[in-house]
């Protein structure tokens, strides 16, 4: 599968922006969906998963402001991003993974930036 995250920007503190990872194929045959991000100089973390069950998680940096979700019928997934703080300043990728065969796929990542 391919993954194209789009949507990232220059925001400020407390704005809003929704990131975009589209997929080559349909994303209902891929069980989980995840955003990931890296600030510079730090490892890159989890942000947020959704899975074909219709679960999700978060991060606890991100609960309660991130909203993840799919639309299937346009294969891609989105990350819709409230109460932006300096501290998300990152680049943003998403990550799709097939549990059967533990196969990992990463897009390409789209900067976020938040000013305070």
């Amino acid at each position: 599968v391919q993954l194209q995250a789009s949507g990232g920007g220059l925001v400020q503190a407390g704005g809003s922006l929704r990131l975009s990872c589209a997929a080559s194929e349909s994303i209902m045959s891929i069980d989980d969906i995840s955003w990931y991000r890296q600030a510079p100089g730090k490892e890159r973390e989890f942000v947020a998963v959704t899975r074909t069950s219709g679960s999700t998680d978060y991060a606890d940096s991100v609960k309660g402001r991130f909203t993840i979700y799919r639309v299937n019928a346009k294969n891609t997934v989105y990350l819709q991003m409230n109460s932006l703080k300096p501290e998300d300043t990152a680049v943003y990728y998403c990550n799709a993974w097939y549990r059967s065969v533990n196969d990992m796929y990463w897009g390409q990542g789209t900067q976020v930036t938040v000013s305070s």
